[in-house]
């Protein structure tokens, strides 16, 4: 399908044209068809060929005091039928629908001179056809017709077949943005919208958000000229019968989306066209699609300004709208969105440096230069933009501007050293501490950065530079430390107590420097070993007979309960032991020890029981009962 509307001043014939290619009355309400005077949206198509593809028409309002109504009609079509009556000629209401689809950035369109029984339409012709060269439309085709003689309409019908078959065909996986012209209750039935759907596919069964997000609708049927359809791809006029919390609340001017596609946005900055920025009100309405939203201006650059918007809307980069006064005392205005994410400007010149960033910007979708603005930002949130990116993500959905990306690892390495030379018995920067320093908004970009960055190591959370992992310790600590290892020397299992380390200085985080150094082994709180000593205790554990008790383990260490509870706890979940019950342990071997080392078997198995091996002795136990309960 193709979609147009019509254009043009009031009592120019737009309505009776449409009736005459159509056969269809566009005029729905008793009150414009016995006034003559269209006051509402009207919509009316037919075949050019018997077996092409339907042309519809949004027929439009031309008094002034219905511009706003004509712009939510025009607002999503991308082509005009432009009418201008012979006996009249070009006409205020004429320039500014002109100034509208000139702001909209409409390039398609069909110049229709009527009334050519009632005055000579070639002066007209020529006026409105170089008026029209002037704006987005370009040269355009003029045809002079009658609706009442029927003159002309042949060559009007064969001009918008050739421009129907100009129009370019929209992406039919597009994300869902349909502007709502019209909002009614049907018995039985519920709500039904209408619209012109721009692009993308309308299914049964879709679920579409409300342009305020707070409601999600499901979509129970769908009709386009009257035909029930499953399914409708833009561009095409639609009748969407929805269902759910909000669907009532529809009204002309909301907008129906695709679920988790779109930003809503409240704050704008644009580049403005038609009028100086200096000029402008400072509270205008923006019309977009068929919404029409009251604004604040603030004027940024030369023809840039911020739009702080009174309710939000789903917009994207590169969207096209129109600023005009109401009451129409000025010409309308174009804008074209460059940001829909802009930064705050709360510094002294902020609004100077953006000026001029902006005036940087065209608004056509630039992920590599979006990028190097934004430095991180998620591809979702790109996407919902409307700027595509491209290239392999840094973390799960975030992706970076590669010199952006490089200085963040820079910073990270200096911030880790910082914290290193800072910090003598705190090692490691925690990943959540760096976060905050370089202002990241997820952990697992500190993660990606450590895991890209030859000059750090990540461990049990904290982020390390080179040779940290066994960082120099303070001369007081190494002091304490050598006397503490001197103090193990002829006794290697007994631990100093509590008093000793507190008359070297040896405090929780000395003490944790000098494990990270590899210069103590920190069995529990306030039990330190020296380095090996666990390899050492487990040598002199398996030469005992299996299984062991705790007080044959102390005996054989040389150590007192305090050290040796926690020392073998930490054996057993290091893997040197293993408990058999609640009093005794065991021994397990260590691949590669002593050349592969061998537990000593024992006379008793590991359960306690008499076992003979060898000399008389049973080297097998008695076969087990299967139907013995396991335990």
């Amino acid at each position: 399908m193709r979609v147009l509307a019509t254009a043009g001043h009031v009592d120019h014939g737009k309505s009776a044209l449409v009736r005459a290619l159509t056969g269809m009355e566009p005029d729905r309400f008793e009150e414009e068809r016995r006034r003559g005077l269209t006051l509402d949206l009207g919509f009316v198509w037919t075949r050019l060929d018997p077996d092409g593809e339907p042309l519809a028409f949004v027929d439009v309002p031309g008094h002034e005091r219905f511009v706003p109504t004509m712009l939510a009609g025009v607002g999503p079509v991308p082509a005009v039928l432009f009418v201008v009556a012979a006996d009249q000629g070009w006409q205020p209401q004429s320039e500014e629908h002109l100034a509208i689809l000139d702001a909209l950035g409409v390039r398609h369109a069909v110049l229709a001179v009527t009334r050519s029984d009632l005055g000579d339409p070639e002066p007209v012709l020529a006026d409105a056809a170089e008026r029209m060269a002037a704006t987005s439309l370009g040269a355009v085709p003029a045809v002079a017709v009658s609706s009442v003689t029927g003159a002309g309409l042949g060559e009007l019908r064969a001009e918008l077949r050739r421009l129907a078959a100009a129009l370019p065909v929209p992406p039919d996986d597009a994300d869902v943005r349909l502007w709502l012209d019209r909002a009614f209750t049907v018995r039985g039935h519920g709500t039904v919208v209408t619209g012109t759907l721009g692009a993308g596919t309308l299914r049964v069964g879709d679920r579409l958000v409300t342009g305020d997000g707070t409601a999600s609708l499901r979509i129970r049927g769908l009709q386009s000229l009257h035909e029930d359809r499953s399914a409708v791809a833009g561009v095409a006029r639609v009748a969407v019968n929805v269902h759910g919390s909000g669907a009532d609340r529809l009204r002309r001017g909301e907008v129906l989306l695709t679920p988790e596609r779109w930003l809503r946005t409240g704050v704008v900055d644009v580049r403005v066209v038609g009028e100086p920025v200096a000029d402008l009100p400072r509270t205008v309405t923006v019309h977009i699609g068929t919404a029409a939203v009251p604004v604040t201006v603030r004027p940024l650059g030369e023809d840039t300004a911020r739009l702080a918007l009174s309710r939000e809307l789903p917009l994207r980069v590169g969207d096209r709208a129109v600023l005009r006064e109401p009451g129409g005392r000025r010409v309308p205005c174009a804008v074209t969105v460059l940001d829909v994410r802009p930064p705050r400007l709360s510094r002294r010149g902020a609004g100077r440096a953006r000026a001029a960033e902006l005036a940087t910007m065209t608004g056509a979708p630039d992920a590599a230069a979006e990028l190097r603005r934004r430095g991180l930002v998620r591809r979702s949130e790109l996407l919902a933009m409307g700027v595509p990116a491209s290239g392999p993500a840094v973390a799960g959905d975030w992706v970076a501007d590669p010199g952006h990306w490089a200085r963040l690892g820079e910073q990270l390495a200096d911030a880790v050293a910082r914290h290193a030379a800072e910090h003598f018995l705190d090692p490691g920067l925690p990943t959540e501490a760096a976060r905050r320093l370089l202002g990241l908004p997820d952990r697992s970009l500190v993660d990606a950065l450590a895991a890209t960055a030859p000059r750090l190591a990540l461990r049990q959370g904290r982020l390390h530079g080179p040779g940290a992992l066994r960082p120099a310790l303070p001369p007081a600590v190494r002091a304490a430390v050598d006397a503490v290892r001197g103090d193990l020397a002829e006794a290697p299992f007994r631990a100093p107590d509590a008093g000793r380390l507190a008359e070297l200085g040896l405090t929780r985080k000395a003490v944790a420097a000098a494990e990270a150094a590899g210069a103590l082994l920190r069995i529990a709180d306030g039990i330190v070993l020296s380095p090996g000593a666990d390899a050492r205790a487990a040598a002199v554990l398996e030469r005992l007979p299996q299984p062991f008790t705790l007080s044959e383990a102390r005996r054989a260490l040389d150590t007192t309960r305090r050290v040796a509870v926690p020392l073998l706890e930490y054996l057993d979940a290091r893997g040197y032991t293993e408990r058999v019950d609640d009093t005794r342990r065991c021994s397990r071997p260590q691949a590669g020890a002593g050349g592969g080392s061998v537990r000593p078997v024992s006379d008793r198995d590991r359960h306690g029981h008499e076992r003979e091996d060898g000399g008389g002795r049973e080297s097998n136990p008695p076969a087990r009962d299967p139907r013995a309960p396991r335990f």
